[in-house]
């Protein structure tokens, strides 16, 4: 139920935006081209199975991981009420 000047639907479209916001990043930031045989961030040698898993890649494991878990901030404001525009 769409309400004011939002067309039925709008509520929808938003969160397919954004989700296929997030999958267009996501394949944006994974390697492609030739990979590594060592980590670019601590130099470590990348094992033969991860080169071959994941073509292109440039990081061992342990770094890897620790770059998932930074915190990410995109940056996106698809929230509707005038306040969360100001943020």
């Amino acid at each position: 139920m769409a309400s004011g000047w939002a067309p039925d639907g709008a509520v929808q479209d938003q969160i397919h935006d954004t989700v296929m916001d997030g999958v267009l990043r996501a394949r944006a930031r994974m390697p492609t081209g030739e990979g590594e045989t060592h980590c670019t961030e601590c130099g470590e040698e990348i094992p033969e199975a991860r080169r071959r898993a994941l073509p292109g890649v440039r990081t061992c494991v342990t770094c890897q991981s620790a770059r998932d878990r930074r915190p990410a901030n995109f940056g996106f404001n698809r929230r509707g009420s005038k306040d969360s525009q100001l943020k």
